[in-house]
């Protein structure tokens, strides 16, 4: 008789040792997934930031080569994409040779800087939105002449 109640008592402590090793099992297949996810959230926003930048340098061309107005602000694309993109325009005249007559040729290049970013405080964000999981910015700079 005491033979049958030592055995009867290791089945229990098999089921509930499976029951556990099925139940961290399931833990570890969750983190896995929602690590997934969160990395292909992240790699969305990233090509959108980098978008929104690219936008940004466009528009800041524009205004220096077109308009000949070399300014900075940001522009709010948050309705579209999430993002507000800073963008900063420098200009620089240089003497590049001289013609046959002995004038001076004058060059001017303009620099554009643009970050954008998901955080409406501003790009490049600051404090403890810049590490938040959610957040992402992406600079680009451009070099042209007219």
């Amino acid at each position: 008789m005491t033979n049958k109640q030592t055995q009867h008592g290791f089945g229990a402590i098999a089921a509930i040792v499976v029951l556990v090793f099925l139940a961290a099992l399931a833990a570890a297949v969750m983190k896995l997934g929602v690590s997934q996810q969160t990395g292909s959230a992240q790699d969305v926003l990233s090509a959108r930031a980098w978008q929104a930048a690219r936008a940004g340098t466009e528009w800041g061309l524009f205004q220096a080569i077109q308009n000949n107005r070399c300014t900075t602000l940001t522009l709010d694309l948050s309705a579209s994409t999430g993002f507000w993109v800073t963008v900063s325009c420098t200009s620089s005249t240089y003497n590049e040779g001289e013609s046959s007559a002995g004038i001076a040729q004058k060059l001017k290049v303009y620099t554009i800087n643009a970050v954008a970013c998901n955080d409406s405080g501003g790009c490049p964000a600051s404090g403890s939105q810049v590490i938040s999981p959610g957040y992402v910015e992406r600079a680009r700079q451009v070099v042209a002449t007219n």
